[in-house]
């Protein structure tokens, strides 16, 4: 067995695409589109869902926003530069909102970025 993915519910597809492929490096794997059920998917990753986790992105086409809740937590990326990751993400809008440094009690270096729906997105430096 092995993880497949994970799915977040979108307010913007195209939004959201963008964050993730062009501020986090994803690809877009695929799309579909429900027309009886109103939804479309978007499946990205940084390699192919044959080998790789990989996220997908669900809109529903009458709904542009959700409450987080208190379940969630977060995804992570692993990345090999996450200072320079980091200042490209704010330079381009983006909220880094704990800077890169290391974990409380610990060594590892991380930071937090919210994605367009204001979904937490952990960056650990590899």
């Amino acid at each position: 067995m092995r993880l497949l993915h994970t799915m977040l519910r979108v307010g913007n597809l195209e939004r959201s695409i963008k964050f993730y492929t062009e501020l986090l490096g994803m690809k877009l794997l695929r799309t579909s589109e429900n027309q009886e059920y109103q939804y479309t998917l978007a499946f990205l990753g940084y390699g192919e869902e044959d080998t790789h986790t990989v996220l997908e992105l669900t809109y529903n086409w009458d709904k542009d926003s959700y409450d987080m809740g208190t379940a969630y937590g977060h995804i992570a990326i692993g990345a090999e530069d996450i200072y320079a990751v980091c200042e490209t993400l704010e330079r381009q809008g983006a909220d880094v909102y704990r800077k890169p440094g290391p974990v409380k009690g610990g060594s590892t270096v991380i930071a937090f970025v919210r994605d367009p729906d204001g979904y937490a997105v952990e960056l650990i430096q590899e």
